[in-house]
């Protein structure tokens, strides 16, 4: 017996979660194939059909794979953190970039310092320090700590070890 339909394509995934019979001018078709089965789910749940539905008959055809991107990613995130769906997302984001931009106006700051140093005296400068902190690591350093291999002085006498704090030089 043969088929009144010539339309043998699966249905896609909107109207399979429907269960619903796929026809070839399907608003759903072309943004959720049946091989994305949760984004429709997804975006169901959240905006509903009908509302989608609606919204892609509203918008001009060139625009409507944006906005169920949109959609889809918008219900994800609200199925993820349903107070602040996406926007917590963004908030989260917006911190890293503030957090990272502190850190390096703060690295530039460190490198112009050292950079705009004259170089023979910056030279006698540091010798004369570590001079001055070798002395003190042997005659008493008040709770600092000079590593002659880096240059640095830590606020520790331990020899360097960040995880002990104490004065003693006893790991």
């Amino acid at each position: 017996m043969a088929s009144s339909s010539s339309y043998s394509n699966p249905p896609c995934a909107a109207c399979k979660f429907l269960r619903r019979k796929c026809l070839p001018g399907c608003i759903f078709a072309p943004y959720f194939p049946p091989e994305e089965p949760t984004k429709f789910a997804n975006v169901h749940k959240i905006f509903g059909a009908s509302n989608v539905s609606k919204l892609l008959n509203e918008i001009l055809p060139y625009q409507r794979e944006d906005a169920v991107n949109s959609l889809a990613y918008e219900a994800e995130a609200r199925l993820k953190d349903p107070v602040y769906g996406c926007v917590g997302a963004i908030s989260v984001l917006q911190r890293q970039v503030l957090q990272l931009q502190k850190e390096l106006d703060a690295t530039n700051a460190d490198l112009m310092r050292y950079t705009n140093e004259i170089p023979t005296s910056a030279y006698n400068s540091m010798n004369l320090m570590v001079h001055n902190q070798q002395r003190r690591l042997v005659y008493g350093s008040g709770g600092y700590s000079f590593d002659p291999n880096s240059g640095f002085v830590f606020p520790w006498n331990n020899g360097g070890n960040p995880d002990h704090r104490g004065g003693d030089g006893v790991n």
